[in-house]
């Protein structure tokens, strides 16, 4: 098949609605020889203040949340530009995305647009070679790593009314042989939560991404219903299943001030420290996602200096899947892994920019989803097809999040016997704060 034929014919965009009930942004590419690429931009509730920036209408109409103007930014100005571009050129096709919008954070465009198209590209590329999204990320390299599944259980936070405080209660399943076991564990886990809570009158509903809206009267009884839970189900806490936090401070914490609404406190940051540090000693948390706020690095370093040798400290709002703050948190020694949200860049392109500057440092890193979503299983092939090691995309419950479980499933089945499940690996020998390598990203 000549280049020729992998040039861009047609860029669409279109309005279509997530998880929430929102509009959100889809781009369509097609190609010369007919292949087509589709996705859809998802949109957070909780947003670090340096991501890049979604392009919403305002106004009162849909609670200003509409995105004709975003839709209308790839019609009239990306489609004129991408059009004969060769899609297979993801880095090409980003930069001409980043030099058409003009700004550091995508204030012109939207990044609900840009990543939509970018990944559209992508997938459009994918399907002129006919191979499957995940093969084609890979290049050259063998691909048989399927990644650790880290589910929510409990929402809370930004995701269900702050009803408390701490915005994920969720469960990874390390012991596990296969990412189908973990689904199973996970399921019965989610499973025996619910009949927990139901029993002692706790269950309020169902939070953003699927996870139960709990009624705790504070923060650790959610940690103690978890742990039940996971008893319940059969499983060993600490051994076959380990809990995971994301605390998203930057919700509740400002300028060193952490006011904790279901526990009825306010705290510094050696208090939030020190109300963490007693978790971590009496459960069985492998993961702390955003424990400080990203206004409070030295608490960040505080806390990665106490904990960072047995606990991944991901960084979400703090990084915001920015390469450069990848390394200035690694040269701090803030936390030991990112988490990787496309969305929050606004490319492709600048997403793989994050992991590679964490793999140059011995971050972990963890694919990540938003709390809106939709069907599109994009992220699903990053993870898999840059070989990143873990996942996160929601509770085990609503299509929008088991859509993508769904998929890693078919990738494993797909990879055969050279599926290899990430298990205990991304949790095992966490780096410490690493000398000045030479960077590549």
């Amino acid at each position: 098949m000549s280049p020729a034929s992998m040039n861009i014919a047609t860029v669409l965009g279109r309005r279509v609605w997530d998880s929430r009930g929102r509009p959100t942004v889809e781009a369509e590419i097609r190609l010369v020889d007919g292949s087509t690429g589709r996705a859809i931009a998802p949109a957070g509730a909780s947003k670090g203040m340096h991501e890049a920036l979604e392009l919403r209408d305002g106004g009162e109409h849909l609670g200003g949340y509409d995105v004709r103007r975003a839709v209308a930014g790839i019609r009239e100005r990306i489609a004129p530009r991408l059009a004969g571009m060769n899609a297979g050129d993801q880095e090409a096709l980003d930069r001409a995305l980043i030099e058409l919008d003009g700004t550091e954070n995508r204030r012109s465009l939207g990044a609900n647009a840009t990543i939509a198209v970018s990944m559209a590209a992508a997938r459009a590329a994918a399907a002129s070679d006919g191979v499957p999204l995940w093969r084609r990320l890979a290049g050259d390299r063998a691909v048989d790593c399927v990644p650790l599944p880290e589910i929510q259980i409990f929402g809370g936070g930004a995701h269900a009314a702050r009803r408390v405080d701490i915005q994920d209660f969720m469960v990874m399943c390390p012991g596990a042989s296969s990412a189908d076991e973990a689904f199973e564990w996970t399921a019965g886990i989610y499973r025996a939560a619910g009949l927990v809570m139901e029993e002692r009158g706790r269950l309020q509903g169902v939070a953003d991404e699927g996870g139960f809206w709990p009624a705790f009267d504070s923060n650790e009884e959610a940690l103690e219903a978890l742990m039940t839970a996971i008893e319940r189900a059969g499983r060993r806490p600490g051994e076959e299943v380990v809990i995971s936090l994301d605390v998203a401070a930057s919700e509740f914490g400002r300028n060193g001030v952490y006011r904790l609404a279901r526990d009825d406190s306010e705290r510094d940051t050696d208090g939030m420290i020190e109300l963490l540090s007693g978790w971590l000693a009496r459960y069985p948390i492998a993961s702390v996602e955003d424990p400080l706020a990203e206004d409070d690095p030295a608490g960040f370093a505080a806390f990665s200096r106490e904990h960072g040798a047995r606990v991944q400290i991901v960084g979400d709002d703090f990084l915001v899947t920015d390469a450069a703050r990848v390394r200035a948190a690694a040269q701090a020694g803030t936390c030991n892994a990112v988490l990787v949200k496309p969305n929050q860049r606004g490319t492709l392109s600048e997403t793989l920019a994050a992991w590679d500057a964490a793999r140059a440092y011995g971050f972990g890193a963890i694919v990540s989803a938003r709390s809106g979503e939709t069907e599109d299983t994009t992220i699903c092939d990053l993870a898999v097809g840059w070989g990143v090691p873990q996942i996160k995309v929601g509770s085990f419950a609503r299509s929008e999040r088991m859509a993508k479980w769904n998929e890693i499933l078919r990738i494993e089945e797909a990879l055969g016997d050279r599926a290899r499940f990430a298990g205990r690996e991304p949790l095992r020998n966490l780096p410490q704060r690493p000398a000045e390598p030479s960077l590549t990203a």
